[in-house]
């Protein structure tokens, strides 16, 4: 079955209201995280006063019969002029179940103006929905594809600041942003502090608490948060160095045994992860499977990690079937993130962005059993993106 088309478009989705009363604003609202800007005063604040507004680019792959596949990516124009402009042209008329060949091609193809980065998103786009694309046209799932459920459910925790929330949705494992970074000095180590001293207090001994860096940290300031921290016996710390500084990673790694060490966020395509897990610098790879190049090379992350004995925690996997089709079926994959920004008294049902997209419940789910990823989504809902 050949590729005929291959488009993107932005999601227009009719607007609506939650019918439930909300109890306060979310903490996304104002709360302070820190973040690579916070050096400078003007952007430290909150990452809206310098992260740029791009949408979500959703592409479509269309094959011969019309079956078609939809897959989401992030970053909106650039993103969906590499898609329009290089990939797609050259992809018409492939194979459209020979995934790894295409993966293989848009890396390739993407080297004269950087695989790494943008161009490594558009190829996210293209390959989920290749994959959706696969599962519609096989009549199964894509968990089935992968060779099937590693487990009977998935085990999630929630990130963001909203704990109690949290708790009462049954959740038994809570990741906090952490709001102080270097520039804030011994004032902010003792602010981080006492966040996570509440939020041990408030949960006991019986959830599990974990700690959001976002990139923000140095060296030395990473090691003195750990080591103020040891007493609330936190699961993990992550993204706490920006991406690049693989030096830096091993340096934490060595100064912190004790600590387990998570990252992967920001990094994209496999070629990083390898690096990581060559040199043993981390204990959970967290790769973004809309970000790292799709499905495909978060499958050759969790090979590779598995060989190894590391996990693999998808950043942001239980909101998207994308991720909770990928989680459901490797065997190294046994937690997904969760992220609440809605406001407390806000059922997760009514916050889900996806139609078909599963939510959990007391901190569990399973992925729908649709075709493909089983997402819902009207093609009225789809609006060319360069109209």
């Amino acid at each position: 079955m050949k590729i005929r088309a291959i488009e993107v478009f932005r999601l227009k989705p009719p607007k609506r209201e939650f019918e439930s009363k909300a109890r306060r604003p979310p903490w996304t609202q104002d709360a302070e995280v820190a973040n690579p800007m916070s050096k400078f005063p003007e952007f430290k604040r909150h990452r809206s006063l310098w992260l740029p507004r791009w949408e979500t680019v959703w592409v479509k792959v269309t094959a011969e019969d019309g079956t078609f596949g939809l897959g989401p990516c992030s970053f909106g124009r650039p993103v969906a002029s590499i898609i329009e402009d290089h990939f797609a042209p050259k992809l018409i008329g492939q194979d459209a179940l020979a995934i790894e060949k295409i993966w293989d091609m848009m890396f390739r193809m993407s080297k004269p103006y950087g695989t790494v980065g943008l161009a490594s998103v558009a190829m996210s786009g293209v390959d989920l929905a290749l994959w959706d694309l696969a599962g519609k046209l096989h009549g199964c799932p894509v968990y089935e594809l992968l060779g099937g459920p590693a487990r009977e459910r998935i085990f999630t925790y929630a990130t963001g600041n909203d704990t109690d929330w949290q708790l009462e949705l049954g959740f038994k494992a809570v990741k906090l942003a952490c709001p102080y970074g270097p520039a804030d000095g011994l004032w902010g180590l003792q602010e981080n502090e006492k966040l996570v001293a509440r939020t041990r207090e408030l949960v006991g001994d019986d959830v599990e608490i974990m700690l959001d860096c976002y990139m923000a940290f140095d060296v030395e300031y990473t090691v003195r948060l750990a080591e103020r921290l040891r007493p609330y016996r936190l699961k993990w710390i992550e993204e706490y160095l920006i991406p690049e500084d693989l030096d830096g990673h091993v340096a934490v790694r060595q100064r912190l045994p004790w600590q387990t060490l998570a990252t992967g966020e920001h990094m994209y395509t496999p070629w990083p992860f390898r690096q990581l897990i060559e040199r043993r610098a981390v204990d959970i790879l967290q790769p973004d499977i809309f970000w790292v190049g799709g499905l495909t090379a978060c499958r050759h992350i969790a090979e590779m990690a598995n060989s190894a004995g590391i996990t693999v925690i998808l950043h942001g996997g239980g909101n998207s079937s994308y991720g909770q089709h990928f989680t459901y079926a490797m065997p190294n994959t046994p937690w997904a993130e969760y992220f609440v920004g809605s406001p407390p008294g806000v059922p997760l049902e009514e916050a889900t962005h996806f139609p078909g997209t599963p939510v959990p419940v007391d901190g569990w789910l399973v992925p729908n059993d649709g075709p493909g990823f089983g997402v819902e989504i009207p093609e009225e809902w789809l609006e060319p993106f360069f109209a």
